[in-house]
């Protein structure tokens, strides 16, 4: 099952210097959100940014991950972005909620 340290790492491979924040949504191992800050996205698109991070996972989706919320920004961006994370299944339509790991204020 994967875990959100070896989710992080997994980015980490491809994104050396980014900030990677992984959150298990449900305590199941297999909804996630992450939260990448990188550099290196501002020369791309928004779905660019999110097809390097689904393209590595591929084999692992969908099983044994059946979601990943990706919030893929700039340092810029991320000042600018608020504390909550989206939850594609939260009460059946998707809901955001409070982002709570320690690191939360890291950036």
């Amino acid at each position: 099952m994967p875990t959100t340290e070896w989710l992080e790492s997994e980015i980490k491979s491809i994104l050396p210097n980014s900030d990677v924040e992984a959150i298990d949504l449900h305590g199941t191992k297999d909804h996630f959100h992450i939260r990448i800050i990188d550099d290196s996205f501002s020369e791309m698109r928004p779905l660019q940014r999110q097809k390097l991070i689904l393209n590595h996972f591929r084999e692992h989706i969908p099983s044994p991950i059946h979601a990943i919320d990706l919030k893929c920004m700039t340092p810029e961006q991320a000042q600018n972005s608020g504390d909550t994370v989206f939850d594609p299944h939260g009460g059946g339509t998707g809901i955001h909620i409070k982002r709570n790991r320690k690191h939360q204020n890291k950036e």
